[in-house]
């Protein structure tokens, strides 16, 4: 069969024959795919830095994590598999595989579930978030930044704060479901005043957070108390595209009412997994059917995954390979 194949560690994939899946075993099903999506998760893997597979020994791998296809008897469904899912067939884990609403495209279908998995994941079980709670989403001008500020809105947000970089896209986010946009642009001070501004007219309940380093420094700080009662703010980290390290005061964590967790692979129970695959997703499927939710993408043939590889994708757009 054909898939889009990582040979040799740091490179490239390449489009290349490759063995066809065994015969299903009775926990799994196969898949003719339509659509992988790309994303940075999948270029960390196929590179090796991700840390869910930093210990392994490199193997030619087929790249993807996320699949849309049908099963022989013409069922659509949405796959996940850390096997690889670009490719023209692949066997995928009964408890992994999703019905796809006949109205879906394969596309969104392979594209919205990570996004929802970096979103609904955090603000449902990391932050534990209530119909009434004020959302900061930082660095919401990403696919999943753009995907939380939708689902946070779906779940019943009272407010919903983004801050990210791009203009363009910050107006965007107003019309997808935000009450209140902040750049990061703008000088740190500025920015620093107009979030504790923020914070002393609606507290902040929720900080969604896709950035990391210094941004997150920055509200830190402007939510550090002074010895009195403050808010209580529930913090997850869900990406690091600014950096992988701050510095954290430990006066931050003794004077303010502060939690602070993660979401990503190996944060979450079997039992949150479970109904990330049983009840979310589908929940969002129905959201994307009915257009209350919606995902921006950027398409290429498989066939040119190597050319695609590295391309700059614009802004707040996922890559799909069709197939």
């Amino acid at each position: 069969m054909k898939a889009a194949v990582v040979f040799e560690k740091g490179n490239n994939p390449q489009y290349a024959e490759f063995p066809d899946p065994e015969i299903p075993k009775e926990n799994e099903v196969q898949v003719t795919v339509k659509a992988a999506s790309i994303k940075n998760l999948d270029r960390a893997i196929a590179g090796g830095s991700h840390y869910s597979v930093s210990s392994e020994k490199h193997q030619p791998k087929i790249i993807g994590t996320d699949g849309a296809g049908y099963l022989s008897n013409g069922q659509k469904v949405y796959f996940f598999s850390k096997k690889g899912t670009a490719a023209t067939k692949v066997n995928a884990e009964k408890g992994f595989t999703i019905p796809v609403p006949e109205e879906l495209d394969f596309i969104t279908a392979a594209a919205l579930p990570n996004a929802v998995m970096g979103s609904a994941m955090g603000l449902k079980f990391k932050a534990g978030m209530k119909p009434g709670d004020t959302v900061l989403i930082n660095g919401a001008t990403g696919v999943t930044g753009k995907i939380a500020v939708q689902v946070a809105r779906l779940y019943g947000a009272k407010k919903i704060i983004a801050t990210g970089r791009n203009e363009e896209s910050l107006q965007l986010l107003l019309t997808l479901g935000a009450d209140e946009v902040v750049s990061l642009k703008q000088p740190d001070e500025d920015f620093k005043t107009k979030i504790k501004e923020i914070h002393s007219e609606t507290p902040v309940d929720i900080i969604l957070d896709y950035l990391w380093g210094h941004s997150v420094e920055m509200i830190l700080n402007t939510l550090k108390g002074n010895g009195t009662f403050s808010h209580k703010t529930r913090l997850v980290s869900v990406g690091g595209m600014s950096g992988d390290i701050i510095q954290l005061s430990s006066q931050i964590l003794r004077g303010t009412d502060i939690q602070i967790s993660g979401s990503g692979l190996g944060s979450w129970t079997k039992e949150e997994t479970h109904l990330l695959f049983t009840e979310i997703i589908p929940e969002m499927f129905q959201a994307a059917v009915a257009g209350s939710i919606q995902i921006d993408t950027e398409t290429a043939d498989i066939k040119d995954v190597e050319a695609v590889w590295n391309s700059e994708i614009p802004a707040g757009k996922r890559l799909v390979l069709t197939i």
